[in-house]
């Protein structure tokens, strides 16, 4: 059984920022994770565009502001490809 889309998206997040992955909740940010800039953001969603096999739009990558926006994101982007 695979974990929670909410699990995979932390367990990315601590991988692609290179910070331990308890430190990554669903409140962190670039304003909360000193790493997180502009550069790790696109390496972010990189690896959420392969791990989970979609492609954001512009404006959805613009609103990935924290942790908790990024799994809503992609559970509407993965029920949009279930469906």
């Amino acid at each position: 059984m695979s974990l929670p889309v909410a699990d995979r998206v932390r367990a990315i997040a601590a991988d692609v920022l290179e910070v331990p992955a308890g430190t990554i909740r669903s409140d962190s940010s670039p304003q909360n994770v000193a790493p997180w800039d502009s550069v790790h953001h696109l390496n972010l969603v990189l690896a959420l565009e392969q791990e989970f096999g979609v492609q954001f739009e512009p404006q959805e990558i613009a609103t990935m502001t924290d942790i908790e926006n990024i799994v809503s994101i992609l559970r509407r982007r993965l029920n949009d490809h279930c469906a």
